[in-house]
């Protein structure tokens, strides 16, 4: 991690020491909580406590390669946020741990909270606590703390047969902005047009969380008659979120191959058959993927605008499997064509086919 371990002009943390750092951090944090053994926190009324940890690990989700130590720490706190969202929760605060060697550089550490503060100051919640500790490898933990009305949370088992599959928005831009960054462009692809590639770039080191779905599906709540809703984030990819979501809830999910949200100009760039993977399995692209009935997720489709999608629905375990020599949960249909898919090709950190990462 050349970033941390070879900067010249910066204080390290050796210099300064814990307390040197912390009062640094300091300025990153909520002051009017930080500075007890523990953060008090206020609670909304009737709402229930939703928590959520993830953690960031150099050489297996970040590296000098692909991402500085502000997008650092943005993707950090927005993977956080983004398992939030998927629960139908508001952010109120995060506590950081935060493990480094001991020649990491201060500035280094500095950029880090600030891309933190950054995606806090836009989506929501302060830093309130956490800890620092000296590490061979730097790794970056972050608790995210929610609340939500009981009644609206989201839940993954909440499907039903007969639901649309939404997606909030095109999938696919953050693993072609990983291949760019790693320099991995497919050999016989075409080099994307300059817009394209600093779209997709900024779509891997700065994904947004998307809260603002929260606010669109509150609009729709009085048409539920209190049904609870299905949603997933996609963070580990769009066909790991489908099949999870389909098992979760007792059922089976069919894609449609022509809706899906593809990036514009992904296509044209590398082809048909590595844009559909990329966006099935590319993973990181941090949109929500729900199941609610087919005339409400028209009209949130319509709400959030942009690539919002119904890519597919929700159907009993023994429809549509006749021809199928195995019962896959998942399968995308396409010009009478079907596709069994799986989680397998996409993300998982102890598996072997990892398609994300910095690699």
């Amino acid at each position: 991690m050349r970033e941390v371990v070879d900067a010249v002009e910066s204080l390290r943390l050796a210099d300064v020491g814990e307390a040197g750092l912390l009062a640094r951090l300091f300025a990153f944090c909520d002051r009017s909580v930080v500075g007890d053994d523990a953060a008090l926190l206020n609670w909304p009324e009737g709402q229930s406590l939703v928590v959520t940890t993830d953690v960031l690990v150099d050489g297996v989700h970040f590296s000098d390669r692909t991402t500085p130590p502000r997008s650092i720490g943005w993707r950090a706190v927005a993977a956080n946020l983004s398992d939030l969202a998927a629960m139908g929760a508001t952010p109120r605060a995060i506590t950081v741990g935060l493990s480094l060697p001991g020649n990491c550089a201060i500035d280094w550490v500095e950029a880090l909270y600030g891309g933190m503060a950054d995606c806090l100051a836009q989506f929501g919640g302060a830093i309130v606590g956490g800890d620092v500790t000296r590490s061979t490898v730097a790794t970056v933990a972050i608790t995210a703390i929610g609340s939500v009305l009981p009644d609206r949370s989201l839940q993954r088992h909440a499907a039903q047969s007969g639901d649309a599959i939404v997606v909030t928005g095109e999938h696919g831009a953050s693993r072609a902005g990983l291949a760019l960054l790693l320099a991995d462009w497919p050999p016989e692809a075409v080099e994307p047009s300059a817009a394209a590639r600093s779209t997709w770039i900024r779509a891997h080191q700065y994904p947004t969380p998307r809260l603002d779905v929260i606010a669109q599906l509150d609009q729709l709540r009085p048409r539920l008659a209190d049904r609870p809703l299905a949603a997933m984030d996609s963070s580990d990819g769009l066909a790991d979120a489908v099949v999870q979501l389909a098992q979760a809830s007792g059922l089976r999910a069919k894609l449609w191959g022509d809706r899906l949200p593809m990036p514009a100009g992904l296509v044209a760039a590398v082809g048909l058959a590595q844009a559909r993977h990329w966006t099935l399995y590319g993973g990181e692209d941090f949109e929500l993927v729900l199941c609610l009935p087919p005339d409400l997720a028209a009209d949130l489709v319509q709400s959030l605008g942009g690539s919002a999608a119904i890519v597919g629905e929700m159907v009993a375990p023994e429809a549509d499997l006749e021809a199928l020599t195995q019962q896959p949960i998942a399968w995308v249909v396409d010009s009478g064509a079907i596709e069994p898919i799986g989680r397998s090709a996409s993300f998982q950190h102890f598996g072997t086919s990892a398609t994300t990462g910095p690699a």
